[in-house]
């Protein structure tokens, strides 16, 4: 009865999906609300990806026609700036819904990543180098994923950009998985976008980097998944989270954050206090 109960949970949470997607859509830099959609490649549809072997799991928005044009703003950002990525259902914003940020049967981690890129507003983002920043899994004390917290903090996301890397201009990937259809590939569903950076200060670190498409498989124990068995554990996909050494640039080190294995849980959170640093006043895409 148990495993029947399951099944038509899952059964039911497929039948409703369709109508409770997501989209990163307004980032804050040090407290500092940039704007509606400004600096980030947003699409007009807000589904998932769910080919992990598709160029659409970079940054999203590469479907045409639900792409929008790619924003001619690059925020400016601090290293080490506190930076707050905020979701919502659709583009109109926070709506107050029960579906808003996103339905609450789409548990899964919440991810950054970043890339040095020539041009933030260059139109292709193939061949870029990612390497983590956060990411927040399951907490398997409480029963809480990352999804779940973005939910009680209506959409926002909050972490910080390392203190030690070089100065230069980086796509941010915030990235959602949902895993309450990944049972099977495909299944699991990819939300992300990109937000368009220029990173000023920093240091001379060299993160290890990994590429998209390529960084996740369909056979990864954090991507095929079935989340209503009962977890002891859950890995988050893609590496672990980059973090700076004493010699690699100014700042103070950030906290290593635990690495991820299939028994336990691995989170990185929040951050809850803002380093000093300037920040750019609010302005039209």
């Amino acid at each position: 009865m148990k495993l029947l109960n399951s099944s038509l949970a899952a059964i039911l949470l497929l039948a409703t999906s369709a109508s409770c997607h997501t989209i990163f859509q307004k980032l804050h830099v040090n407290g500092v609300d940039q704007g509606q959609t400004v600096g980030i490649r947003v699409p007009n549809y807000n589904g998932p990806i769910e080919n992990v072997d598709s160029n659409d799991i970079i940054c999203n928005g590469g479907i045409n026609p639900y792409r929008q044009p790619v924003s001619k703003t690059v925020i400016q950002a601090p290293s080490g700036a506190e930076i707050t990525a905020e979701w919502h259902h659709d583009l109109n914003g926070a709506t107050g819904s029960s579906s808003d940020p996103v339905d609450p049967s789409h548990k899964g981690p919440m991810l950054a990543y970043l890339a040095r890129i020539p041009d933030a507003t260059q139109e292709d983002v193939t061949g870029l180098k990612w390497f983590k920043i956060y990411h927040d899994g399951l907490d398997t004390a409480t029963g809480e994923w990352g999804v779940d917290k973005l939910i009680k903090n209506k959409g926002k996301l909050t972490f910080k950009l390392p203190t030690c890397i070089p100065a230069g201009q980086y796509l941010l990937r915030v990235e959602m998985i949902a895993l309450h259809g990944a049972s099977n590939y495909p299944g699991a569903q990819f939300y992300m976008e990109c937000a368009q950076l220029n990173i000023v200060g920093g240091g001379n670190a060299s993160p290890a980097t990994v590429s998209f498409p390529g960084a996740y498989k369909g056979t990864d124990p954090g991507v095929r998944i079935n989340i209503y068995q009962g977890l002891s554990g859950y890995t988050i996909p893609g590496p672990s989270v980059f973090t700076c050494g004493a010699s690699e640039g100014p700042g103070t080190p950030t906290t290593p954050a635990p690495e991820p294995t299939p028994t336990t849980t691995t989170s990185t959170p929040p951050t809850t206090s803002a380093p000093t640093g300037p920040t750019v006043p609010q302005w039209g895409v």
